[in-house]
């Protein structure tokens, strides 16, 4: 999969976005997926992963965090997410931990969690929807 190419210092909550603070449970960067952990911790997600939970993203990280540092998740509303994106196209979290992909890059095994639509060539309307269901 070719996953975005994100600058993490470009990327920036857009105006009336919704997010949560939490606690890092890996190290993050900005502009990653991330999930809710059992333990309540935000970790990297994952669209293959075996466990149902890791490859439902709760939202994308705004700023990096190690283990156990704060961190600001933004869940819903505009990105700018730090990479070149394609008006009009669908994101997706990605098959490598922490990665966003274009719809066209899903394959086989994955299990699609869409992350939001592209609204120009550097913002995306963040909407998470995790159906879980595999291709």
């Amino acid at each position: 999969m070719t996953a975005l190419s994100i600058t993490a210092a470009n990327v920036l909550a857009g105006a009336n976005s919704t997010r949560d603070n939490g606690i890092a449970g890996a190290a993050v960067t900005a502009g990653q997926p991330v999930y809710k952990a059992a333990d309540n911790s935000y970790k990297l997600a994952d669209t293959n992963d075996a466990s149902a939970l890791v490859r439902k993203p709760k939202g994308i990280a705004l700023h990096a965090a190690a283990i156990g540092q704060p961190l600001a998740v933004h869940q819903k509303g505009p990105l700018t997410i730090g990479a070149s994106v394609t008006p009009g196209v669908a994101y997706y979290l990605g098959g490598t931990p922490g990665t966003i992909v274009p719809v066209g890059d899903l394959t086989t095994g994955d299990h699609p969690a869409l992350i939001g639509m592209a609204t120009s060539a550097t913002d995306i309307y963040v909407d998470i929807q995790t159906p879980d269901a595999a291709l």
